[in-house]
């Protein structure tokens, strides 16, 4: 299964690579990067949403399932781009958004078109309350009530984010039925899987009760956060329509099913979307429930060993563990962690047990970009509802030329981070001590270190557990320690038992190649590194 010891490199359509100059990334563009890519040693590509929409939510909006927006070419592009990745060894995964489509798609046009159209139930409309106010208190991710009132049909449709964004009724064997065969469309013309959006909003509360308010604080939410969402999403059956999902990808060999659930998920939680056993190698839910649990960790030591032995131990022995930290909704990782934490953290994602998934940029340190307000267009940051996600979605930086040479437009569609002209591609690739590089150096020697693309993970406990985290992976008879220095300080770490071994991997380039011989390993800091052992 090429999705348990592969990377997926995620891209931001619209930020990658512009072909045409309209300051827009599109599909062309994609190809003619795909050598750079393929240099750095991923496995697969996932593409945030590409499908036809009117990009009040940028793709999560669909308005079509089963074409491509114009901004980012067509079909017969898409399917060149399907064939010029695989004869890379690069799968490909599409970004699936079941929960809502677009106010502009068809469905929705003919549902909010009369009461009694026939697809009126495709999507969530209830009365409302006597007073003419919403049939409850539930709120938008985007801000405000999760209602809108829709004065041709007299009835409030259901929007779990932008108004633009109606929810579909999945109780509605129908509207599971149109998904499905979307999904098949996709995986009939050569697709390698999905990512598939807030898999586990799909079911809303029968009863429609009231959200009761939240006691916890979420780090990178606003209002809307103020309530606990117990009853606008993860309703019971929501695990029942996962089985019946994951039985249409089972209708095709070696595809992949990644599914976004809460941030807020415990690991228990987050374990049981992987269904229950069908065999030693999977289970009969999600592929792989997206664990985004690191996402809101503060950058310590102690609290990123607790959760990692806590996930790994929730899993059962058929589930295949995943890592993310950095995506298209959060804060980039130079912005949350530091600079200089930044190497670490990468080497920490990519020597984990599990699948990992890198976003574009991150493997040159690319920063949030602060956006004018007059260039902002997500709807989040417009309403004010959490971090303005613009900021991390700026277009990559290539080079130093115009627009970092991702557009020859005068205007790109999000404006270019200042500090692309000392830091692009082209820059770091000239210097061998650079992120990029240290980036392909940790994916080369994690493609040919069984016991890190494939192996246990076993925490070490140390008498540097404050500062450094320190973990084995173990492969038959292939052992890799791992340790990984959070803080600023150097650390000597003194380990239970001996070690014979040579560091293979640093985040201080220098330091690669020397011998360990003993319970005691200097670290810089900030610095992480992987010893391969010559006996464990």
């Amino acid at each position: 299964m090429w999705w348990k010891t592969g990377v997926i490199y995620q891209i931001y359509p619209r930020s990658f690579m512009d072909s045409n100059g309209d300051g827009i990334g599109d599909l062309m563009g994609v190809l003619s990067r795909l050598d750079y890519v393929q240099s750095l040693g991923v496995d697969a590509i996932w593409f945030s949403p590409i499908f036809p929409s009117p990009m009040r939510d940028f793709g999560y909006d669909v308005a079509d399932y089963v074409d491509i927006h114009a901004d980012y070419g067509t079909l017969e592009i898409f399917d060149r781009l399907l064939t010029e990745a695989h004869s890379r060894n690069i799968k490909v995964i599409l970004d699936l958004v079941p929960n809502h489509t677009s106010d502009e798609h068809a469905w929705f046009k003919e549902s909010r078109s009369s009461r009694d159209n026939p697809k009126r139930d495709w999507y969530i409309w209830r009365d409302p309350k006597p007073d003419g106010s919403e049939p409850n208190n539930w709120l938008s991710y985007f801000g405000g009530p999760a209602w809108t009132f829709d004065p041709h049909t007299g009835q409030y449709y259901m929007h779990n984010f932008e108004t633009g964004q109606p929810e579909l009724n999945w109780r509605n064997p129908d509207v599971e039925n149109a998904i499905f065969d979307s999904i098949r469309f996709w995986l009939r013309r050569g697709l390698d899987g999905f990512r598939i959006d807030v898999v586990d909003r799909l079911l809303k509360d029968q009863q429609f009760r009231d959200n009761p308010m939240s006691q916890v604080e979420r780090n990178f939410g606003g209002a809307q956060f103020i309530q606990e969402r117990v009853y606008s999403e993860g309703a019971p059956g929501t695990h029942d329509v996962m089985k019946r999902l994951r039985a249409v990808f089972d209708e095709f060999p070696n595809v992949v099913a990644v599914g976004e659930i809460s941030f807020a998920l415990k690991p228990d939680e987050i374990a049981l979307f992987y269904g229950k056993q069908v065999d030693a190698e999977t289970g009969d839910e999600l592929h792989l429930p997206f664990n985004f649990g690191l996402l809101e960790k503060t950058w310590d030591a102690t609290t990123f060993r607790d959760y990692i032995n806590q996930y790994d131990a929730a899993l059962p022995t058929y589930a295949w563990p995943n890592y993310v930290l950095g995506n298209h909704d959060v804060p980039r990782i130079n912005g949350r962690y530091g600079k200089a934490s930044a190497r670490t953290a990468g080497l920490l994602l990519l020597t984990l047990r599990g699948t990992p998934t890198l976003y574009y940029g991150d493997e040159i340190d690319m920063v949030n970009t602060p956006i004018p307000p007059e260039r902002m267009l997500d709807p989040q940051g417009v309403n004010g509802a959490g971090f303005n996600r613009d900021e991390c979605r700026t277009p990559m930086q290539w080079d130093a030329s115009h627009q970092a040479g991702f557009s020859t437009a005068e205007e790109t569609w999000l404006p270019v981070a200042p500090e692309y002209v000392s830091n692009n591609v082209q820059t770091q690739e000239a210097d061998p001590d650079s992120t990029l590089n240290f980036y392909r150096r940790v994916l080369a020697y994690r493609r040919a270190s069984p016991a890190l693309h494939s192996g246990r993970y076993y925490s070490v406990e140390t008498n540097a557990d404050q500062q450094v985290f320190v973990f084995w992976r173990r492969y038959n008879d292939q052992a890799s320690l791992v340790l990984l220095n959070f803080t600023g300080d150097a650390v000597t770490v003194k380990l239970p038992v001996a070690v014979k071994g040579q560091i293979k991997v640093s985040t201080h380039q220098a330091h690669e190649g020397a011998l360990v011989d003993g319970v005691a390993v200097a670290l810089a800091p900030h610095e992480g590194l992987v010893i391969e052992t010559v006996t464990a």
